[in-house]
């Protein structure tokens, strides 16, 4: 019985992209990457073409990467994948998925309403209203609604005036209508990512902040280590990817003075951290997993 042929859904020559293409084809003996930005949806035959690809032919896709910036075209590439989904091509994770997981806001209400811990956090159109916050928690951090590794990120203090405060606050809701403004919480300068594939847990690792940097991302200088976390840890991360129902998924968590919070859930990340800070073969184990679910053990 022939392999079953999976694509990856990313960038060549970035990294995750790359060792997930060859550890698909270490075991199917198919490789191929597909750039999100060459889909092309042909309504009259029913096609998702990429170069000369139909991508309602395969037998399933791995989603690595949606494109360099997330937003309302990563949303779009998520739509049209959908395409080759409702023909019966089984993709990691589903575009179902994945739609309520890119929009930070989405991906906050969907944790809320399951009622998982997170940090304190305002979502206003209202300039007076995030002034409010930050005099209420000293400082804050606003996010844009699509973004990765911190980026546009903005730390604000109340030690600041309000008219620097306003100015700043103007400024980022100019880019970004919608303000998203959470609490700075005291972290013991590391968070943490627990890994699952197909629902079950793999493992913890931590990012641990560089030097002056109020964030603990790779992209700001930090490194990874591996941790051992209490059950009680393990099973809140376990609730947030189950919201989800994703194949690959990597929770991020915080362990405060008040317990553990939730920043968010991905399935877009995580390959580095499993690789570094856990020396997990993640891109072994996914490739595995979904030939496995395609054909069959063995």
């Amino acid at each position: 019985m022939p392999k079953a042929r999976i694509a990856v859904i990313g960038m060549a020559g970035k990294w995750s992209t790359e060792i997930l293409a060859d550890a698909l084809e270490a075991r199917s003996g198919y490789r191929q990457i597909i750039h999100p930005n060459r889909l092309h949806l042909d309504i009259p035959n029913q096609q998702l073409i990429a170069d000369d690809l139909n991508l309602c032919e395969l037998d399933g896709l791995i989603i690595k990467k949606i494109g360099q910036d997330s937003g309302s075209l990563a949303l779009q590439r998520l739509e049209l994948l959908r395409v080759a989904e409702a023909q019966g091509v089984r993709i990691f994770s589903s575009p179902h998925a994945l739609l309520r997981l890119l929009d930070r806001l989405t991906c906050t209400v969907t944790l809320q309403t399951a009622g998982l811990p997170l940090p304190p956090t305002c979502v206003t159109e209202s300039l007076e209203e995030a002034l409010a916050c930050i005099a209420r928690w000293g400082e804050v951090i606003l996010k844009p609604l699509f973004s990765t590794k911190a980026r546009g990120m903005l730390l604000l203090s109340q030690a600041q005036s309000e008219a620097a405060l306003r100015l700043e606050l103007k400024k980022f809701q100019s880019r970004n209508p919608m303000l998203y403004v959470q609490k700075r919480l005291q972290l013991p300068g590391e968070d943490l990512g627990l890994v699952f594939l197909q629902g079950r847990y793999l493992g913890a690792y931590a990012r641990i902040a560089g030097a002056n940097t109020w964030n603990t991302t790779i992209h700001s200088g930090g490194h990874y280590a591996k941790r051992d976390l209490p059950q009680e840890v393990i099973d809140i991360a376990e609730r947030a990817q189950a919201a989800f129902n994703l194949d690959f998924a990597t929770v991020d968590i915080a362990l405060t003075s008040e317990g553990p919070v939730i920043f968010e859930v991905s399935t877009l990340g995580g390959f580095k951290g499993a690789q570094s800070g856990i020396g997990l073969d993640i891109a072994g184990l996914y490739a595995e997993s979904a030939l496995s679910s395609l054909m069959g053990p063995g």
